[in-house]
């Protein structure tokens, strides 16, 4: 390793009455100061030679499970660096860092590492420490090599990944066998690049020339960790651009066209399906509304029919006015919510790079967009003439997190048992408790009462009769409501999933996703081919004198939601080899959440469709 030459005695004088101060004067006091530099360190610091530069270690996992982590130093690494003489004072491992919101969220759990890299300092091969390994420890290693076990790390912010050992000669079916050997890396080589003066790549290489055979986990064995480093100028990338380099090579470059054809492809053919059907639909509505106009007023009693004999109850109000608004209402904010982190993710003000701020984002941008919800629900509950405006609010505010609070409860104290870093630390969530608390209810309230007062009665331009016209029972299959739901589902989600499988990709593996644009526009049409089908469906239903239009065009606008969750099921089994009580719970728990957060987006786009819909057309025909 190149140490640092002193250019006069007075140099070296300075250099030895630091370390001395350090190793002697106060070195607790000086360990501390070090640890809150790595905490305040800003990311692009500019280094000079010879300056000291951190790893951090993060955690480790099943890399085919990749929410099952654990601590690093859950397992036995190096803690103490073996070196007598060091350039720069050097850390112990396994000393906690700070982490913001998302990192705590996403199951980070940075701490120290003794690695002791100098800004420039090519280190050829350095004793890391040398330890005895006892049964127990071996065993840990042995099953995580098995488990394909693989570690995080970071250098200035920039994460590297690597395995923790290999297996040879394993049998496929039978596993471990007696010709079988399970080889430990106990050698990182760091690729360092630098632009001037800034880190803007980080690459940790595992060398299999220097392995060690712990097969045998009976009798206690003597490792060596080591370590190497190289540093290299990097003119591709600078500090602006580093973390494009993650987009690049994350994200599968190579089937980047395939991925915008296969985009392309499925807009195109969800456009002329739902164009076939919007001119199906114009040319059904044109012919019934010029053969309604030709007649005379004295026998519009006897061509009735359809959904113009049931203009006396088209607008009377659903079941459950309270909870149906409040569904209405926690929509119309997880809709905008989606829209305003796409178009932040678009601009580059959220960090696409960083699986943190991606839910950091979510959490803030729900908790001030329900003034939103509340305002929204509020105002259509009081235009239906609903009383319980309280009640009102309450559900909600609660419609949304409550369901999320259950299976958070669930999957947490699965990780919590299971000692991963999934699970979500007592201080992280007390921060998520109180911005709900102080934040999103309140907000909700304040919309609610704004909502209120700002909202008037319902105009609809027709009259509601005192009594309930009868609803015929005698309908043919494919009229029925479990079909149509089908339909309304299958449409709209023929036009995203090709898109999910990239998403899945990301949320649930190692891929880091950046296409928003894509995903962006997605979402609209998503929205859009929702609701014309949605509003097609309703059509049918009003032509055979069903009049019970509220809750099944929000149900049907929203089961879109129920087949991304099925298509969970076909990914997890077919897709991924994710396995284990802790990494399915997870899943499937939160993919619950995902999919019940696009049933009431989407079942709040297509009510207000299919409201504007029924408005249009009952105010074109003749009546008393």
């Amino acid at each position: 390793m190149r140490r640092r030459q002193p250019t006069s005695l007075v140099a070296a004088a300075a250099v030895s009455v630091a370390s001395a101060l350090f190793i002697f004067a106060s070195p607790a006091d000086a360990y501390a100061e070090l640890i809150k530099k790595i905490n305040t360190k800003k990311i692009g610091h500019v280094h000079t030679p010879h300056d000291g530069v951190h790893v951090i270690v993060n955690k480790v996992g099943p890399f085919n499970n990749p929410t099952e982590t654990y601590r690093y130093y859950s397992l036995p690494f190096c803690r103490k660096h073996a070196a007598d003489e060091v350039v720069q004072p050097v850390l112990h491992g396994g000393h906690r860092l700070k982490h913001k919101l998302g990192e705590s969220i996403t199951g980070n759990r940075k701490e120290t590492s003794p690695y002791e890299l100098t800004f420039n300092d090519n280190v050829h091969w350095r004793l890391l420490c040398e330890e005895e390994l006892g049964t127990e420890e071996l065993t840990k290693l042995k099953d995580a090599i098995h488990n394909n076990y693989f570690f995080e790390m970071f250098v200035d912010d920039l994460p590297m990944w690597g395995y923790i050992g290999e297996i040879f000669d394993e049998d496929v079916i039978l596993g471990e066998t007696e010709s079988s050997r399970t080889y430990l890396y106990p050698h990182l080589h760091f690729k360092i690049g630098v632009n001037e003066g800034q880190i803007v790549t980080a690459t940790v290489f595992t060398q299999s020339n220097r392995r060690e055979d712990i097969t045998d986990v009976s009798k206690p064995k003597k490792i060596k960790f080591s370590y190497s480093v190289e540093w290299y100028p990097e003119e591709d990338f600078n500090h602006a651009s580093r973390m494009s380099r993650y987009q690049d090579n994350r994200f599968l470059p190579s089937s980047f066209e395939v991925h915008w054809l296969s985009i392309i492809n499925s807009f195109v053919l969800v456009l002329l399906l739902t164009a076939f059907l919007t001119i199906v639909l114009l040319r059904v509505l044109k012919n019934d509304f010029s053969r309604y106009m030709e007649i005379d007023e004295e026998t519009i009693d006897e061509e009735e029919n359809g959904w113009k004999l049931i203009r006396g109850d088209v607008f009377r109000f659903p079941q459950y006015p309270a909870v149906f608004c409040a569904a209405i209402g926690t929509g119309v904010q997880l809709t905008v919510t989606t829209l305003l982190l796409l178009t932040l993710a678009l601009i580059g003000t959220v960090s696409t790079t960083k699986r943190g701020s991606i839910l950091t984002s979510v959490i803030v941008l729900y908790c001030f967009t329900s003034v939103i919800g509340g305002y929204w629900s509020a105002s259509l509950y009081r235009s239906m003439g609903g009383a319980r405006w309280v009640h009102n609010i309450i559900i909600t505010a609660g419609l949304f997190p409550v369901p999320l609070f259950t299976i958070f409860a669930w999957v947490n104290s699965i990780a919590l048992a299971h000692k991963s870093t999934a699970a979500l630390p007592v201080l992280t969530f007390l921060v998520i408790v109180a911005m709900f608390t102080f934040i999103s209810f309140p907000l909700t309230l304040i919309g609610g009462i704004v909502g209120r007062n700002r909202s008037g009665d319902f105009q609809a331009p027709t009259r509601t009769t005192k009594v309930a016209r009868e609803i015929p029972t005698d309908v043919p299959w494919f009229r029925s409501t479990p079909f149509l739901m089908l339909i309304a589902g299958f449409l709209p989600f023929s036009a995203i999933y090709i898109e999910l499988h990239y998403i899945f990709a990301s949320i649930w593996g190692h891929q880091i996703y950046t296409l928003f644009g894509i995903l962006f526009l997605a979402f609209i049409l998503l929205i859009i081919v929702t609701s014309f089908i949605t509003v097609s469906l309703l059509y049918f239903q009003l032509a055979r004198e069903d009049h019970r239009w509220w809750w099944s065009s929000y149900v049907n606008g929203g089961t879109t939601g129920i087949f991304i969750y099925l298509y969970s099921f076909y990914y997890y089994f077919h897709r991924s080899e994710m396995q284990g009580l802790l990494q399915s719970s997870y899943y499937f728990g939160y993919m619950a959440v995902i999919s019940y957060a696009f049933f009431l987006m989407l079942g709040a786009s297509g009510f207000h469709f299919s409201l504007a819909f029924v408005k249009y057309i009952y105010s074109r025909i003749k009546f008393d």
